[in-house]
């Protein structure tokens, strides 16, 4: 007999249970910023072969440094790249130089994390240099919904410059050397 009060408030406690929230949708006004910004990727400079997280060589230097003359007036506002020395240290002279805050990355094949990181720390509508891999820079620009002209970049790649310009009205992609 003891048993049966117990059940009862059980359930009554159990039926008192507040719901969850419905979530709204939000409206997205033409005036906003998510998804739009100027993205420029570049993969990491020259590094020695071997390893998983080496150094940059004497020419990766060299690459970091034209890097930085190719975008000091750039207006950067942040840097995404992976958490590697060879992309801390092809970001080096801008980070210090220009006082850039710096956001990690996981480097993946999908361009999610990239994705992900921006939203979460709310950099939208910002000048971004984003620093990658030859296997995660094509995913990530088609992340950012833009169409390089090439499936992969080479292992021994390292001049490329993609600009990724997203606003409303929708994505450009400037391709170039530096």
């Amino acid at each position: 007999m003891r048993l049966l009060p117990i059940i009862f408030c059980l359930c009554i406690l159990a039926a008192c249970k507040p719901k969850a929230p419905v979530r709204q949708p939000v409206p997205v006004s033409e005036d906003t910023t998510f998804l739009t910004g100027t993205f420029y990727l570049v993969r990491h400079a020259e590094r020695y072969p071997g390893g998983v997280d080496t150094t940059l060589t004497a020419e990766g230097f060299q690459r970091a440094g034209l890097l930085y003359e190719r975008l000091k007036n750039a207006r950067l506002d942040k840097i995404y790249l992976t958490p590697y020395r060879r992309c801390i240290q092809t970001a080096d002279s801008l980070r210090i130089k220009q006082h850039l805050d710096t956001c990690f990355y996981q480097a993946d094949t999908t361009g999610e994390s990239l994705i992900y990181e921006i939203t979460r720390h709310g950099d939208w509508g910002k000048r971004i240099l984003v620093i990658g891999h030859s296997n995660t820079l094509v995913p990530a620009l088609r992340g950012l919904r833009a169409k390089p002209h090439m499936a992969a970049i080479g292992e021994d790649e390292y001049n490329w410059l993609f600009i990724v310009h997203k606003t409303s009205a929708g994505t450009t992609l400037t391709e170039d050397c530096y």
